[in-house]
């Protein structure tokens, strides 16, 4: 895509590339720390990189045909691998994430109802009444220092706890956010011999992922048994995502989510909506801190909005493309990979049962061939009438294994960054210390830089 700019933009910070003589266990040092900076230059100009990895082929699929074959064409070929499955089992145990097969299908015919746009569109008043708190709560704090990533991670689980349960997260958002900073600082990162044990032999890091999972369920399953409690009068419409989820059936045959289920789900759509939220939200301020010009445009398009409502997050163009330039250069799920069950090709390559297939959004998005200024922080290219190819931006996944929670998260992120900029003026405390990113579960952030704002 060729984009014409009238001023030089910024190019946001990004890891060093790996070394081409980087060796296996060097890389493997450095996967448990940072994927991202496992990737050297190769990866961002060819189409294909087959490597080995342990006793099978390995391949970095950048070219659009080959991805649409594997998440789309022949789907069902290609499964989670077994570290892949061992990193999120323990906190998203088989929910829609990491279902496969019959299972899969069951799942998410059944919760489709539940994630439609209308739907989306009925838990906006949730989303404004966070917000709201949070503006006030900002307000208090004009010309501080502030921890923006702190907040956006508290707007986002208060959203998540709101739009799932109708209950605010005072009383159990601590505890939720240390379950999640305990899985991602530890059990959360691939060791040696988590990615060379098939799942069917547990390692060592297993036993302690199994006592977090117990923990973590009986937390969630408590999350439901309050929620319960709470009841919903007879007859009255769905008012949460819990009334819709609770009350879902497969069209099919009528079944619905057993307790156990019903956890699993829960506990999917809220680490799944909240963490990757926050930590898009988070990104987006950062760049336009460090871009005041597209920040001030931001702010000129949101003047004179209510935003309360999906008509009015549609208006908002062009905070719409700021956040997908964010997911572009910052993509929440930085990597997809994919076992082969069977033998395949994919657009003219030839791929074995049981090779391993890396789609990885963080050199997608920032490849060579696909983008014109690719390191570059460019909203307008998302108004160009120049659409990027389907399987070239791939924020939320592609085909039939597609985020269902897409369209929510994206009506949260438009309305959350347009009402914050709408109201603040965001600068950073210290512009000496880059932030670089991580790939650790999600596109973390090395530390959280302090901002400070003003009101407009």
């Amino acid at each position: 895509m060729n984009i014409a700019s009238v001023r030089r933009p910024i190019i946001p910070p990004a890891p060093p590339r790996a070394p081409d003589d980087m060796s296996f266990f060097g890389r493997l040092a450095v996967i448990r720390h940072n994927m991202i900076a496992t990737w050297g230059q190769r990866a961002y100009e060819e189409d294909v990189i087959k490597g080995r990895f342990f006793l099978s082929n390995s391949f970095i699929l950048n070219q659009p045909d080959a991805i649409r074959h594997v998440l789309l064409t022949n789907y069902e070929n290609y499964t989670r691998t077994p570290a892949g499955i061992r990193m999120l089992r323990p906190v998203l145990g088989d929910g829609l994430l990491i279902a496969e097969g019959h299972s899969w299908t069951f799942q998410r015919r059944t919760l489709a109802p539940a994630f439609t746009p209308r739907a989306t569109a009925n838990l906006v008043p949730h989303m404004t009444a966070v917000l709201d708190e949070t503006i006030a709560k900002l307000e208090a704090r004009s010309g501080e220092d502030i921890d923006l990533r702190e907040v956006m991670q508290r707007m986002t689980l208060e959203i998540a706890g709101r739009t799932m349960f109708s209950f605010g997260m005072d009383q159990h958002g601590t505890t939720l956010r240390n379950f999640i900073m305990e899985y991602a600082a530890r059990l959360g990162r691939p060791y040696f011999l988590d990615m060379l044990l098939p799942v069917s032999w547990p390692s060592p890091m297993d036993f302690a992922r199994a006592r977090f999972r117990k923990r973590w369920t009986e937390f969630v399953a408590m999350l439901i048994a309050e929620r319960r409690k709470a009841g919903k009068k007879d007859g009255a419409p769905p008012r949460d995502l819990f009334d819709l989820m609770d009350a879902a059936r497969d069209p099919e045959t009528g079944k619905g989510f057993s307790d156990e289920q019903l956890v699993d789900e829960v506990a999917t759509m809220i680490l799944a909506g909240h963490e990757t939220t926050a930590t898009a939200l988070f990104w987006a301020l950062y760049l336009l801190a460090l871009d005041p010009e597209t920040q001030e445009e931001v702010a000129s398009e949101t003047r004179g909005e209510h935003l309360d409502s999906i008509a009015d997050i549609d208006r908002q163009k062009f905070t719409r493309a700021v956040i997908e330039e964010t997911m572009r250069l910052y993509p929440p799920a930085f990597l997809v990979a994919r076992a082969a069950r069977e033998k395949d090709n994919a657009a003219g390559i030839e791929i074995g049962k049981g090779d391993i297939i890396m789609i990885a959004p963080w050199l997608l998005h920032r490849h060579e061939k696909l983008w014109d200024q690719p390191n570059a922080f460019i909203p307008k290219r998302f108004m160009s009438k120049e659409a990027p190819d389907r399987f070239a931006y791939l924020p939320f996944g592609a085909g039939p294994r597609v985020c269902i929670g897409a369209p929510f998260a994206q009506a949260e992120s438009v309305l959350a960054l347009a009402r914050l900029i709408g109201a603040f003026r965001v600068e950073l405390a210290d512009t000496t210390n880059p932030v670089i990113p991580l790939g650790v579960v999600t596109t973390q952030p090395d530390h959280s830089p302090m901002f400070r704002i003003t009101r407009r």
